[in-house]
């Protein structure tokens, strides 16, 4: 961290007890340095969400942490409890089930109240199909594969985020999400381009 800034992003967090022992972790070797004579800076730490329970429990985690970073495909996993490489049962996988999207937008609205920075990676990061949706819940930070970029850029460089914002109850409130967010945000489009 002496030649520039460190982020540590811990994945699969599940218990507080995590966070705590790596804390300590971090302290000790914070100590180590400093007894060697060797420089550093603060190390920020940060968590992924992609189990349930650590979404749920984010506001404990969220006094110990810098950022968090809300990994989809595992959440998705883990929510519905589908293995999304088993031929048998990929097909239930559903990133627009009102329970993902009930914790995404919670996660992310709970990291922003909180003052921490907050990103998606995963899949639904890089598809634009999802772009409008995550913009709405506020996001404004996205991880994702470069050549998935220039689709996502161009919805982002294109959307009104407070109208979309706008858009956001009535979709976690549907029992289709997906339909009702594709009408809501396509009426959101037609009417950015008679502006």
């Amino acid at each position: 961290s002496a030649f520039g800034k460190v982020r540590l992003l811990i994945p699969m967090v599940a218990h507080l007890s995590e966070v705590r022992q790596i804390i300590e972790s971090i302290k000790k070797v914070q100590q180590q340095l400093t007894d060697a004579g060797h420089a550093f800076t603060k190390v920020d730490l940060g968590v992924m969400i992609e189990i349930p329970a650590a979404a749920v429990m984010l506001p404990l985690l969220l006094r110990h942490v810098d950022f968090v970073s809300i990994g989809t495909n595992d959440l998705i996993q883990y929510t519905l409890a589908i293995d999304r490489a088993d031929e048998a049962v990929a097909h239930l996988y559903d990133p627009w089930h009102p329970a993902v999207l009930q914790l995404l937008a919670g996660s992310i609205a709970q990291a922003r109240q909180a003052g921490k920075s907050v990103s998606v990676c995963g899949e639904m990061a890089g598809d634009p199909a999802f772009t409008d949706l995550l913009l709405a819940m506020g996001l404004h930070s996205f991880s994702m594969h470069p050549s998935q970029i220039p689709s996502v850029k161009q919805r982002i460089l294109r959307a009104d985020t407070s109208r979309l914002a706008n858009c956001l109850p009535e979709i976690l409130a549907s029992e289709d999400p997906q339909r009702c967010a594709d009408f809501a945000f396509a009426a959101h489009r037609g009417a950015s381009k008679l502006q």
